[in-house]
């Protein structure tokens, strides 16, 4: 039987992914970032981990070409996970996507303009209120829109807020939590249920003992 493959990016998502891997026996034989590999094995015969874009993984899970996956919730609700299971939230990565402004900016009367790179769940949005937008898809410098006239807010992810500080522009809404989940084919859940049921059982454990961990540390 061909080996389960993980299917993660690089970035915050990885480096904090790789413990909770750990705890299932898994570990990367080397390092990705010295390498132009895209497959690599790990210290388990029957897993190899792939380093794909975060917004391919999705459609990997979903057509199989991955069996789990590690990927943020901003990115499943903009692209879609249809055909995916998502049984677990790893709790890391954790941040939030809001609307921001220019600080102290007015209300926007009749139709906003918004710009994103997450344009599918900005028209959601402004929808389920009810408000009309025009939304801008921009790939990056998103706070650079309302300083020059582009867009009266922008929607993305704020982490500690210092971007946007830094820019004159302050969080007005909050559209929702984001953090980290492990998805799942559905095809693989089900023929191969025992091998991926005990990987999720070792990573859910090692879950709660973070959270556990965070808990003490804060009292």
């Amino acid at each position: 039987m061909k080996p389960l493959t993980i299917a993660l990016s690089k970035g915050r998502i990885f480096k904090e992914t790789l413990p909770l891997l750990k705890a299932a026996g898994i570990e990367l034989l080397e390092d990705p970032e010295k390498s132009r590999k895209l497959v690599f094995e790990t210290t388990r015969a029957d897993v190899n981990i792939i380093i794909i874009r975060a917004t391919d993984v999705p459609p990997y899970v979903q057509y199989g070409a991955a069996d789990i996956g590690v990927a943020g919730k901003d990115v499943l609700m903009e692209h879609g996970a249809e055909g995916i299971y998502e049984p677990l939230d790893l709790r890391i990565a954790q941040c939030k996507l809001m609307v921001a402004a220019l600080k102290d900016a007015p209300e926007v009367d009749g139709r906003v303009r918004v710009a994103t790179k997450f344009v599918n769940i900005t028209r959601r949005y402004y929808a389920s209120q009810g408000r009309q937008a025009d939304v801008i898809k921009l790939y990056g410098a998103m706070e650079l829109a309302p300083l020059v006239g582009l867009a009266d807010r922008i929607v993305d992810i704020v982490d500690t807020g210092n971007t946007l500080r830094a820019n004159g522009l302050e969080p007005t809404e909050l559209i929702c939590e984001i953090s980290s989940r492990l998805i799942v084919n559905r095809a693989s859940m089900k023929t191969r249920q025992k091998e991926i049921g005990e990987i999720l059982r070792a990573i859910e454990a090692a879950v709660d003992a973070n959270q556990e961990q965070a808990l003490l540390a804060t009292e």
